[in-house]
């Protein structure tokens, strides 16, 4: 079991333990003492709030939690899949806020999710996890079908190539019930090249798409997240154009004419032609300089 210790200003506690994918530190946050951040290899992943796990830290966890708002009336339970597990942020809030939801978080790192078990525990009740990649894991989902399938992986700071795919957006279309939603995190800035090309991507398997993002991150001002929304049937967009838009972090809800415009330079991509996404800038996600 890994030991705590003293952060680097003696205010935070750091828990650090290797895992099957790099080295994770869990960093307590002396604003508030129930909440910690966890950082694979320098890159923050999640952060949690265990005594209130309806605050939502990060911006793009933020809109995640809106679109989770937008689904359905308050309180009303709805089954979710988390591919990429983290610390568990959204699927502790859809818990609390959505009692009864049933859900599944699959999680690539074994030794990553016995941490976060240990050390930032939550009821068994609550969720399935399942350890393994998120693509093959997709496959093997229940046929009952996801009312949101919310694919948020990253290696290191990075969106694995398998997850970009014209053949991964048809896994994962299949894996929604009617009238399900697809929620994808995106990571880019400048052009946006690679959200133009995972915009059209997904667009041949779901016709109705968006965008939920920052302004300064769609005029190319800086790298940043990009919330891909998708569905077979329209989108929640008024409501959560609002709550976006009221955000203490506001972002706009990019759809119709002014999306299609944006996904026309974009390429379909496919499994032969798959990259991962962008190297983000040192900083960004917490991520540090590279060494010499």
């Amino acid at each position: 079991m890994p030991e705590p210790s003293p952060g680097p200003s003696g205010s935070s506690v750091v828990v650090r333990a290797e895992v099957d994918h790099g080295l994770a530190e869990l960093v307590s946050d002396p604003d508030r003492p129930s909440s910690w951040t966890l950082l694979v290899d320098g890159t923050a992943q999640s952060h949690v709030d265990l005594d209130d796990p309806t605050h939502l830290e990060f911006e793009y966890v933020r809109r995640l939690g809106h679109v989770v708002d937008a689904l359905a009336p308050a309180g009303e339970p709805l089954r979710v899949v988390h591919l990429g597990g983290g610390a568990w942020t959204l699927a502790r809030y859809v818990a609390a806020t959505r009692p009864r939801s049933p859900q599944t978080v699959v999680e690539l790192d074994g030794a990553l999710a016995r941490l976060v078990g240990d050390r930032l525990p939550a009821d068994d009740d609550l969720w399935q996890l399942r350890v393994g990649d998120a693509r093959t894991e997709a496959v093997a989902l229940p046929p009952v079908g996801a009312d949101l399938l919310v694919v948020d992986v990253f290696a290191g700071a990075r969106i694995p190539a398998h997850l970009t795919s014209v053949e991964f957006a048809g896994l994962a279309a299949a894996a929604l019930a009617p009238g399900g939603v697809l929620a994808v995190n995106l990571a880019d800035g400048g052009p946006l090249a690679f959200a133009r090309s995972q915009v059209t991507t997904v667009g041949t398997v779901l016709a109705h798409r968006a965008l939920v993002v920052a302004g300064d991150v769609w005029h190319g001002r800086r790298f940043g997240n990009l919330l891909l929304l998708a569905s077979a049937d329209p989108l929640p967009l008024g409501d959560l154009a609002r709550a976006t838009a009221a955000d203490p972090f506001p972002a706009g809800v990019r759809h119709g004419a002014e999306l299609r415009r944006f996904a026309r330079t974009g390429a379909v991509v496919t499994d032969r032609t798959a990259v991962p996404s962008p190297v983000p800038p040192a900083g960004f996600f917490g991520r540090p300089a590279d060494g010499p």
